[in-house]
């Protein structure tokens, strides 16, 4: 049975009258579609097996109380029995999300941009501050990066004859040589946060400001640092996830200024001092994660348009990320600077 067929018969379980089903054609990790119905527009979601069907308990919790503080996230529509997801009898969960309006961007295009999306993750946090889930739903691993430096050592040790090894295992060696001595400051507080804050995962409103957040399923207790290092490789590299620039000054400056001017004093000192430094961890965590997947090809997805394989595609994005993470320890002392006077 097609994709299309399958979905349509997911959304006869609840109660819309559907006019067209769209497939969307970006994204990684679920199958997604456009529902356009006489109720409004929705988003229908086939759910990658990484996340269980539990997941939904999580951001119905998260997005509530989002809600209660008024912020604006995707919700869940529930079914006509008032359930949360639909399961196809092969297990995998359905899901369909309320639809925000508003602009998705690939790379953040000006300083400006920065400043929004610093803002707007900065409103989220503050409003999950005080909010203590027991997520039922756990990533296990997440910038786990002892983690991820082993399994890219196993991965150059089991490819040996790799078709691209000749030029992924000097990547390699790179990768692991700037991993040495990068780590955020233990004992840090573990906060509530978004867990992939990539500028892909904001939406914004005509005015250039956020209006939600989206890619809801990530939601996890994380050391702050890292979640701002995650937002901050991203936002900061306007070339893209597969640019190999150097992180760009202004973009910085500009985003630690929107976040801390939102979050307000909340952040301990020890947690805004480690945010440079974990901007760098994550883009070497990051190479190392791409430089694995070279070596393995299964990451989710990779772009067949531009590349002749999951190794290529993958080379290319460690490439970037380890430019990148070279890049802000080389300017580290300035990003401190910046970071410290944003409070």
């Amino acid at each position: 049975m097609t994709g299309e067929r399958v979905a349509s018969r997911v959304l006869d379980a609840y109660a819309l009258r559907v006019r067209e089903l769209k497939r969307v054609s970006s994204g990684h990790i679920n199958l997604t579609y456009w529902v356009f119905a006489d109720e409004g527009q929705f988003i229908l979601q086939r759910l990658h097996p990484v996340f269980g069907p539990e997941v939904h308990l999580d951001i119905e919790a998260v997005t509530s109380h989002l809600a209660a503080k008024g912020l604006e996230t995707p919700r869940l529509v529930r079914t006509r029995r008032g359930e949360l997801w639909v399961s196809e009898p092969d297990g995998r969960p359905w899901r369909l999300l309320t639809c925000i309006p508003g602009e998705v961007v690939r790379a953040a295009d000006s300083p400006a941009r920065c400043a929004a999306t610093g803002s707007g993750l900065g409103r989220v946090h503050r409003a999950l501050w005080d909010f203590a889930p027991d997520f039922v739903h756990r990533r296990s691993g997440v910038h786990d990066t002892a983690r991820h430096l082993a399994r890219l050592r196993a991965a150059v040790t089991e490819h040996q004859d790799h078709r691209l090894g000749g030029e992924i295992r000097p990547l390699a060696a790179e990768i692991l040589m700037a991993a040495e001595g990068l780590a955020i400051p233990p004992g840090l507080p573990l906060r509530v946060v978004h867990g992939d804050p990539k500028i892909s995962n904001f939406v914004f409103a005509p005015d250039g400001s956020v209006r939600a957040m989206i890619d809801l399923d990530t939601f996890a207790r994380l050391p702050l640092p890292l979640e701002l290092g995650d937002a901050l490789r991203s936002w900061c590299c306007p070339g893209g996830e597969e640019a190999p620039e150097p992180i760009k000054i202004a973009h910085f400056a500009a985003a630690i200024e929107g976040y801390a001017s939102a979050i307000g004093e909340l952040p301990t000192p020890a947690e805004r001092a480690a945010i440079p430094g974990a901007t760098a961890l994550v883009a070497v965590e990051l190479a190392a994660r791409f430089c694995t997947d070279a070596l393995e090809e299964r990451y989710f997805a990779w772009d067949a348009s531009r590349f002749s394989s999951a190794a290529e595609h993958n080379l290319v994005r460690s490439r970037a990320q380890l430019a990148l993470g070279r890049s802000v320890l080389a300017r580290l002392p300035e990003l401190q600077r910046l970071t410290s006077t944003a409070w």
